[in-house]
C-alpha cells in the first residue's frame, strides 16, 4: 500500500522559501554595508572576524528557511514528517556549514588582497 500524506505541507514549503529569500536579502545589503565601511575600519585596524558577527543571524534564517523548504519538499513527494526531517536537517546544515567557512574565508581574502583579486574575468 502506498502512503499519500492527507494534507502535504505546500504552506510550510512557502515559509522556508520565503525565510530564505528574505534573510538572504538581509545578507545581501549587510555584506554591501560591511564592505562599503572597509575603507574606513582599515584606520581603525579592525579584526576581519568582527564582520562576520554582523552575518550570522541573515544566515541563521537562511539555514532555517533552507531546511523547512527542503524537508517540506520531501513531505510534498511522500516521505514521512519524521524521515523528511531526519534528511533535511543534515542537508541543510552541512550544506550551510560549509557555505558560512567558504564565506568567512572569501571575505578574509577579499579584506587582505581586495575586490581585484576575486575577479576572475581579468586573468584571461
Amino acid at each position: 500500500m502506498y502512503y499519500y500524506p492527507l494534507h502535504p505541507p505546500y504552506f510550510l514549503l512557502l515559509v522556508g522559501f520565503l525565510t530564505a529569500l528574505t534573510s538572504g536579502i538581509a545578507l545581501s545589503g549587510t555584506l554591501k554595508v560591511i564592505v562599503q565601511k572597509w575603507p574606513s575600519d582599515r584606520i581603525e585596524n579592525t579584526k576581519p572576524r568582527s564582520s562576520l558577527k554582523q552575518l550570522i543571524v541573515p544566515f541563521l534564517g537562511i539555514t532555517g528557511g533552507i531546511c523547512l523548504f527542503l524537508s517540506s519538499g520531501l513531505g510534498i513527494f511522500g516521505f514521512p514528517a519524521l524521515l523528511a526531517l531526519g534528511v533535511g536537517l543534515p542537508v541543510s546544515l552541512l550544506t550551510c556549514l560549509l557555505l558560512w567557512v567558504q564565506l568567512g574565508s572569501m571575505l578574509e581574502f577579499a579584506e587582505r588582497r581586495g575586490m581585484q583579486a576575486l575577479d576572475l574575468d581579468s586573468l584571461s
